[in-house]
């Protein structure tokens, strides 16, 4: 019956949808305040709604409810509750439910705290929102139903898919949509804005607190997704340049550009159509991902579906918001028109160089991304497109964003002199080539990375602290901690890329392999540390049995840990997973992988000296609190704008 009740709800929340998008919108155009005013209780409707059928959908996996098609292809009585719970979003239909239940959701934010926002501004955003969540929902009931009985219900169900029954990929996924979705409010909010026929410095101020948290739900998720990928898949790297991962990272990067460029709107009024065009985008790359993981048309570890038919649906909608606001966006190009001159050498000049390098760099990932299917498509060749591509494509890029984010962060709005920016960071550039010497004297014969990594980070953590100094002058340190909280969020976020370059650095230059068979109590070194192999057992789990490697970790001659690689087999599933053995440090990890026994004894066993590797999750935990501290800042708080809004909007002609 709570199913029931639950895809009722569903249906109830696409007729409050389409309800929301027609009516607001009309009352908009028309300047009927009554019907502008309906927008606000729609919007909040729907989200009640769709949580309902989303927690009729938890529930139904919670007690293994297996009349219910989905719970059966995934999930198991003998699952753990926390799989259970994750499992609702673990397959394709719940993610989907999961998606809506986010654009409900951040449609209710925008109508629960958009009272300053003017009534007409505020109708349209709502509208396009609940535009958005109509696509959706339309897509989840005639296409992915997640409520579909089964006609004779099975004893037990198939189990949940054994890589994604883990802590990390059960938060994975959640923090990812809210990141994805989130940028489709800078998208209404551009839509809006064109609809609107309006685009000012109070746009720009309230945009940015959306994008910003989109920006920090999708630098938890991916940091999130690189970590499951490190210690489950037992490959032994952080980023593969997986379709999918590239399919949350390009919207990153977008979010990225979008952040910045929206600073110039608010504080400039100039790079208007620059801005409304990265939103669009931004969106739009969301979009290109969720078609990335659900069509089958690029093949992943961790896509959810492999349906092209359903791929063709999701590529209906997104050819109809992207075309749709492109072409407004083109009718729309005589509202933008940038009020702010600057000089070559400026703040704005600064933040149009990091637009167009993370802009680029967003456009070499897609590139590599799809160019195998585009060359399979017209050239009837099949290509492969792997990390060595991408790390020679994208890395300068990423090189000389790091260089030039310092010195943008010193240089004042409107008009700069380049050696005045410079002056404050001379001994900050020194210090960072020291440091690259140093790195460089003692990896002698190795890559260059190390040591520019090593430069680049230093660089962007000392910038980043030198801002703040320049920022109090010779004032006290109590002027410090009275800075805006957005001026503290943006050198920790900065401060954060530093580390996780470092860290990427660290491991690419400096990372040592051995593979070898083991043989039970005979030692072995790898490293400067000893690994000898004290047993290996088979060990029953919740739902899996396990062959565990018992590995000692010693150096000079002291037990550091006792590592406990396995093998799992999941027996419903008929699956096997790798978990790695891992002793976390801040310095380094010793990772170590147990594999197949040997015909003349022995196992083998892969090991791994990773140096910095926590590094790079320290780091984006970093950039993802600076985001935070930049959103708790006040001024986020207070109705954006409040002067520049008291005007009555142009009409839309």
């Amino acid at each position: 019956m709570v199913t029931e009740l639950g895809h009722f709800a569903l249906i109830l929340a696409f007729l409050v949808a389409i309800f929301q998008t027609i009516v607001p919108l009309v009352g908009a155009q028309k300047r009927w305040s009554g019907w502008m005013a309906v927008a606000e209780p729609a919007a909040s409707a729907q989200f009640l709604l769709t949580a309902f059928s989303f927690a009729a959908l938890t529930y139904a996996f919670v007690t293994s409810d297996f009349s219910l098609r989905l719970v059966t292809l995934n999930s198991h009585s003998a699952k753990p509750l926390i799989y259970k719970i994750s499992g609702t979003w673990g397959n394709h239909e719940g993610s989907m439910l999961l998606w809506v239940l986010i654009v409900a959701f951040f449609g209710a934010m925008a109508a629960w705290f958009g009272g300053g926002l003017p009534p007409t501004l505020r109708a349209r955003v709502l509208g396009v929102q609940a535009a958005i969540g109509v696509a959706f929902f339309a897509f989840i009931i005639f296409t992915s139903n997640p409520f579909l009985r089964l006609a004779v219900p099975p004893f037990d169900g198939q189990d949940l898919n054994p890589l994604l029954q883990d802590p990390g990929l059960a938060l994975h996924p959640p923090f990812l949509y809210m990141g994805y979705v989130g940028l489709s409010m800078a998208f209404s909010f551009a839509v809006a804005a064109l609809l609107e026929g309006r685009v000012d410095a109070a746009w720009g101020r309230w945009v940015r607190p959306w994008t910003l948290a989109a920006w920090v739900f999708l630098t938890i998720g991916i940091a999130l997704g690189s970590w499951w990928a490190y210690y489950e898949l037992g490959w032994g790297g952080f980023w593969f340049w997986d379709p999918v991962e590239n399919a949350s990272f390009m919207p990153w990067l977008l979010a990225a550009a979008l952040l910045h460029s929206a600073i110039v709107v608010e504080k400039r009024e100039s790079l208007k159509s620059w801005t409304i065009l990265l939103a669009i985008l931004a969106f739009g790359f969301s979009l290109i991902g969720t078609f990335i993981v659900r069509s089958g048309l690029l093949t992943s570890v961790h896509a959810f579906a492999n349906d092209p038919e359903r791929g063709v649906f999701i590529l209906m909608i997104l050819g109809f918001f992207m075309g749709g606001a492109l072409v407004l966006f083109a009718a729309r190009a005589n509202v933008m028109e940038a009020k702010g001159v600057f000089g070559v050498v400026s703040r704005e000049s600064a933040l149009i160089a990091n637009n167009v390098l993370l802009a680029v760099s967003c456009f070499v990932v897609f590139i590599g991304t799809m160019w195998p299917l585009v060359a399979e498509m017209l050239f009837d060749r099949k290509l492969s497109v792997g990390p060595p591509f991408f790390n020679m494509a994208f890395t300068p890029f990423m090189v000389v964003l790091g260089l030039i984010l310092p010195v943008g962060a010193m240089m004042p709005w409107k008009r700069a002199r380049i050696g005045k920016a410079l002056w404050p960071l001379r001994y900050i550039f020194v210090l960072a080539v020291v440091i690259a010497g140093l790195v460089w004297a003692m990896q002698t014969g190795r890559s260059l990375i190390g040591p520019l990594g090593a430069f680049l980070g230093a660089w962007l953590v000392m910038g980043a602290a030198a801002d703040l100094k320049f920022r109090i002058g010779s004032s006290s340190l109590g002027r410090l901690l009275r800075l805006p909280r957005a001026d503290w969020g943006k050198a920790v976020a900065h401060a954060g890329l530093g580390v996780t370059m470092l860290g990427v650095a660290g491991l690419t230059s400096w990372q040592q392999e051995d593979i070898r068979v083991a043989q039970v109590d005979q030692p072995f070194e790898v490293g400067g540390y000893t690994l000898t192999l004290t047993d290996v057992q088979e060990v029953e789990g919740p739902n899996y049995l396990s062959t565990m490697g018992f590995i000692k970790l010693e150096q000079n001659g002291q037990m550091i840990a006792q590592l406990r690689p396995e093998k799992r087999i999941y027996p419903v599933a008929q699956m096997p997973t790798t978990e790695a053995g891992i002793d976390y440090n801040l310095g380094r990890d010793v990772y170590v992988v147990i594999g197949d026994p040997q015909q003349g004894g022995g196992w083998a066993v892969r090991t791994y000296i990773k140096p910095l590797t926590n590094w790079i999750w320290i780091g984006s935990g970093l950039m993802a609190f600076g985001g935070l501290l930049s959103l708790s800042d006040r001024r986020f708080r207070v109705a954006a704008g409040n002067r520049k809004t008291a005007a009555t909007p142009v009409p839309a002609e």
